[in-house]
């Protein structure tokens, strides 16, 4: 039976070592230490943390068929991750020798068939890997970089500790896939998001609301200074912060900000999410309960 326990929940916003898996997984490993010793049940690490996540604030902003992007798409394919593999069972590690259960945004490959990249958010628990998803749908330029996802894989892991599911980024505006996972009945919904504006943070308190689950945002901080000086591609010119952050958790009862956002640094923001409030957000509005009037509106998606 789905219990209602409270979940300390760790959203780590922090910085890649830019273009360096190895480098970038040790740092996971350290910060899923630390978020166990603060106490910390579930912790969230953001989008593409490992080990770059192709910002707009840069790669929008030059000629992707130039020979440079050549270049950092090969590097970024080098240091990305196989899911499952030995990079993610590293972190699997941790969460077995801490009791932990995570989630963390990486730039999947498949190294049988080398080619493409996906934008993938793996899940991990005290028992191994417990699953991945796949973005759906990049966003403008992140098409150059990532493939599609297959939509095969919008579901809510029951972890001993909650039900814990979610979507990647803008994937969290496509009204059909929020419904995907929110028919999973998912107690704390995950967005990790390269998205530091203020209209992001308000789809986040909306999105509580409407799942009633406590939602976790987190983004990545992304100072200039973060990237290696034999970086392909030219970064804006007198632009120090490519992205400010903006780490949050939402409950789900008002869709108010319980923890965060913390902008501008790396940290993490820590809540004790008590899962009766997502009980008690669904007897107003339970969106695939009995507001969910699936008799009504599937028809009409089905067209004439």
């Amino acid at each position: 039976m789905t219990s209602f326990d409270t979940v300390r929940v760790a959203a780590i916003q922090a910085t890649p070592v830019i273009l360096d898996a190895e480098a970038t997984i040790e740092k996971a490993e350290r910060l899923l230490h630390e978020a166990a010793d603060a106490g910390a049940r579930l912790a969230v690490l953001p989008e593409c943390f490992v080990s770059l996540y192709p910002s707009g604030s840069w790669a929008g902003s030059t000629n992707p068929w130039h020979r440079a992007f050549d270049e950092l798409w090969e590097r970024m394919w080098a240091n990305s991750v196989d899911v499952p593999g030995p990079m993610i069972d590293r972190l699997a590690a941790v969460c077995r020798e801490r009791d932990l259960h995570a989630a963390i945004g990486v730039n999947e490959r498949d190294s049988l068939r080398p080619g493409s990249l996906w934008n993938t958010l793996v899940y991990l628990g005290p028992q191994g890997f417990l699953g991945k998803h796949r973005k759906l749908m990049p966003t403008v330029h992140e098409r150059l970089f990532h493939a599609v996802g297959a939509g095969d894989d919008l579901q809510v892991h029951d972890a001993p500790i909650a039900r814990i599911g979610g979507l990647i980024c803008w994937e969290n505006f496509m009204p059909l896939a929020r419904y995907a996972v929110y028919r999973g009945g998912p107690q704390i919904y995950l967005a990790p998001t390269a998205d530091d504006s203020e209209s992001w943070l308000g789809s986040m308190r909306h999105i509580a609301y409407e799942a009633g689950a406590f939602v976790v945002s987190v983004p990545q901080f992304i100072p200039a200074s973060a990237f290696p000086a034999d970086f392909p591609v030219a970064l804006p010119d007198g632009k120090e912060v490519l992205g400010n952050g903006g780490a949050a958790i939402v409950e789900p009862v008002d869709g108010a900000v319980v923890a965060g956002p913390l902008y501008g640094e790396e940290g993490m923001v820590l809540h004790d999410c008590d899962l009766a409030a997502a009980l008690k957000a669904k007897r107003t509005f339970d969106v695939t309960g009995h507001y969910g009037r699936e008799d009504v509106l599937v028809p009409l998606l089905a067209g004439p």
